[in-house]
């Protein structure tokens, strides 16, 4: 398979998501703060919801591939593979996890099936799983009842984070936060080794050493890309990024839009408060307008950059971006309390089949009628369990192909 993302909005053909496993029963409150969860999810209806999200792409002509197949057909096709697999994800899981290597190692080697090693490397290991005893005295007396040794990874149907789709390249994200560090390991087998990615660029790769997270990444137009500098994303990351993209002969972007956003959870990423709906029309949280600080930066001579600051509001910079008119349509309207409530509820969160044709959750009642009022259809998935993760459709899932406009 060929990659191709070079729009939000083109129509959407193949898409990558991970539907909600184990890792969301092994949330406790004890581990939620560190896990990035503010609640936990009911997993049945989490699986109901997200059934009804894929459902709903597959309805508009969508193919729908999930992280956990890609990843057991890599591991099945090259056996040898699963060696590397389990020592990366046991050292990308942190001093507790390092501490136990042999123990772990012994345990997710006993599983035969790739299907089953990927989500049960997906789920976490308790303490109670492993051969340990009087291992760490000390450690068990005071650590509290329940103790991961490798952490589940209930952020991983956030498909849109671990990597991006460029153009015809990828970028491999360094995540900003440890407990989603080992997503980016699926990204990079399936990337490196599944026959549907032959040959695609990368632009990123985890070992550079600045954060950057999909859902900072936007694809304007097939030359223009923008990038949010949020909470999960550097100004060091974007220049790097923007190098290698500009050094690629063959890629059309020339120009990369950065947009500085507060540094604050509730505005983690800029798609949580800008996405594209349709050819000019726009989504966006207006309790950001304020707060925008816009940056261009473009190709220098030997590989350099060159960066300046953009005095022009979001609205204008848009505008010339696409060569016409942009509109912003607010979430939650001139309601400040719809705007707050819908903007934490995913309300500015769309993924877009199509121009003028978005998913979104059902719950944003206010800024659903909005977007239809300004022309744009709305396709309403269930969404009680899915958006306690602090993530709406764009960020459950990753395009990996979108036709042309």
């Amino acid at each position: 398979m060929s990659v191709n993302v070079s729009s939000e909005i083109a129509p959407l053909k193949k898409v990558l998501l991970h539907r909600p496993g184990p890792e969301l029963e092994n949330l406790t409150p004890s581990y939620l703060e560190r896990l990035l969860f503010d609640d936990i999810p009911f997993l049945p209806i989490a699986r109901r919801e997200h059934d009804a999200f894929a459902a709903a792409l597959r309805e508009h002509g969508v193919q729908t591939l999930y992280l956990e197949d890609l990843m057991a057909e890599v591991l099945r096709a090259e056996p040898e593979l699963k060696d590397r697999f389990i020592e990366d994800f046991i050292y990308e899981g942190g001093p507790t996890a390092i501490n136990n290597v042999d123990e772990l190692s012994e345990l997710l080697q006993s599983i035969e099936d790739p299907a089953a090693l990927v989500l049960k490397s997906m789920a976490g290991t308790l303490d109670t799983e492993l051969k340990r005893a009087g291992k760490n005295p000390l450690s068990d007396m005071i650590q509290p009842k329940v103790r991961f040794i490798l952490d589940p990874i209930p952020n991983l149907y956030f498909t849109r984070d671990p990597f991006a789709i460029i153009g015809r390249g990828v970028s491999i994200n360094r995540m900003y936060s440890a407990t989603r560090a080992r997503e980016t390991i699926y990204g990079r087998y399936i990337i490196n080794h599944h026959p549907l990615f032959e040959s695609v660029r990368q632009y990123y790769t985890p070992d550079i050493p600045f954060f950057i997270e999909g859902g900072d990444v936007m694809n304007l137009s097939p030359r223009t890309l923008i990038i949010g500098l949020s909470q999960r994303t550097s100004p060091e990351a974007v220049e790097v990024l923007s190098r290698k993209i500009f050094a690629d002969p063959d890629s059309e972007i020339d120009t990369v839009i950065a947009v500085d956003i507060p540094d604050m959870r509730a505005y983690m990423h800029l798609d949580t408060v800008l996405t594209q709906v349709d050819r000019a029309k726009f989504l966006v949280h207006p309790g950001i307008l304020d707060y925008f600080s816009m940056y261009r930066l473009e190709r220098g001579a030997r590989n350099s950059l060159k960066a300046r600051y953009l005095e022009d509001d979001l609205e204008t910079v848009l505008s010339g971006e696409l060569g016409t008119r942009a509109t912003l349509i607010t979430t939650g309207g001139d309601d400040a309390i719809a705007a707050e409530r819908e903007q934490w509820n995913d309300g500015s969160n769309c993924l877009c089949i199509s121009p003028g044709l978005v998913v979104v959750y059902d719950r944003n009642v206010i800024t659903n009628a909005i977007l239809r009022e300004n022309g744009v259809q709305t396709v309403e998935i269930p969404s009680s369990e899915l958006s306690r993760g602090r993530g709406g459709p764009r960020c459950m899932s990753m395009p990996l192909e979108r036709g042309s406009l």
